[in-house]
């Protein structure tokens, strides 16, 4: 038995809609994932850079007194050797029999030097923190030529 059915054809029956909402929340809980992902590795990254840096700080500082010490021992060797030979120099060298009146004037040293523009390093070239200190620079000083006239500015390179 068919019943009949009847069929208003005005109003015809509405296709079903389609609804993108499941494949957005899909869609939307795949990218959290994958960005919760990125976070936990860019947090490893960044821990296991952490511990490079502090090992290698550790390395640097390592050297660093390393090589402080190579030099203290350097400079405590130089001073003992300089010791050492200053106190055999007098031991080794004998008096002069020739009288220093038999030199002619011109091989005989002036008793006063012209001062050096260059300063010398000194034997007690250390601070108190036990550094090296680096000799430090003395400009030469102005010719005369320069002095005579204030007016004329001198510009050098």
């Amino acid at each position: 038995m068919l019943t009949d059915v009847a069929v208003n054809p005005e109003a015809p029956i509405a296709p079903k809609k389609l609804s993108l909402l499941p494949l957005l929340t899909v869609l939307f809980l795949l990218s959290y994932g994958l960005m919760t992902l990125l976070i936990v590795e860019q947090g490893a990254t960044i821990e296991s850079q952490r511990g490079l840096i502090k090992e290698m700080l550790h390395d640097s500082v390592e050297l660093s007194a390393m090589k402080g010490k190579a030099i203290q021992d350097k400079y405590l060797a130089d001073s003992q050797h300089r010791a050492r030979t200053q106190a055999q120099a007098p031991l080794t060298q004998a008096p002069s029999t020739q009288a220093p009146s038999t030199q002619t004037p011109s091989t005989q040293m002036p008793m006063t030097e012209a001062p050096s523009t260059q300063v010398a390093p000194s034997h007690n070239a250390r601070n108190e923190a036990g550094k090296v200190q680096k000799p430090r620079f003395q400009a030469p000083a102005r010719p005369a030529s320069d002095l005579a006239d204030e007016r004329r500015a001198v510009s050098t390179i």
